[in-house]
């Protein structure tokens, strides 16, 4: 029997304690998050990172401007802190003061600032705890941007994109912002999605 272990490791910039060490100093070389080896997935927004365990839980530390870190407040941490402590988290991802994640249960969940209706609550509210995006069940992948919007795919290979459109990188053939998911075209072959700041990638089959 062979034990895997899933370390963390984080370097760069550490003005907000983004980088999870219990301090504000930079780093140029990577530099183990503590000792704990269940870490299974992490992604970085701004100033904040986040992560989930292969026990499910999600973990967010660094800037908290307008509750980024979805912890119920906007105190800045730096050292991971869990999110709630619910066991069923699968996905997350973070973009500019904001993220969202996906649960196994497919459902969509969003929250921190909501410029231009980024949480796609279809209002500007900012949320400092996730709230959920609707009622579906169907959610595969969300990705947050740099500049406040974000994108997602269902299991049934549909894109789905929100929040600011600016320079049209919502897909949907307009500069309109839009606060809740709309759809990009009426392919059924999306596969992933990443947002970056007014741009967005997407690959099909």
């Amino acid at each position: 029997f062979r034990r895997v272990l899933f370390r963390s490791w984080m370097w760069g910039q550490n003005d907000k304690g983004q980088l999870g060490n219990s301090d504000l100093t930079h780093r140029s070389s990577p530099t183990q998050v503590g000792s704990l080896t269940n870490w299974k997935q992490v992604s970085c927004g701004r100033d904040q990172t986040y992560a989930i365990k292969t026990d499910g839980t999600l973990w967010s530390w660094g800037h908290n401007d307008k509750g980024a870190l979805a912890l119920g407040d906007t105190t800045h941490r730096s050292s991971p802190v869990q999110v709630g402590s619910l066991t069923n988290w699968k996905q997350v991802d973070g973009g500019f003061n904001f993220a969202g994640a996906i649960k196994t249960d497919g459902t969509l969940w969003m929250w921190g600032e909501n410029f231009r209706g980024t949480l796609g609550q279809d209002n500007q509210t900012d949320r400092s705890s996730p709230v959920q995006v609707g009622s579906l069940t169907n959610w595969k992948l969300v990705s947050c941007g740099s500049y406040q919007h974000a994108g997602a795919v269902k299991t049934d290979g549909t894109l789905w994109t929100w929040g600011r459109n600016y320079r049209g990188q919502l897909g949907i053939g307009d500069t309109s912002d839009k606060s809740s998911p709309t759809q990009v075209g009426l392919l059924t072959n999306w596969k992933l999605i990443s947002c970056g700041e007014e741009f967005t990638v997407m690959v099909n089959d």
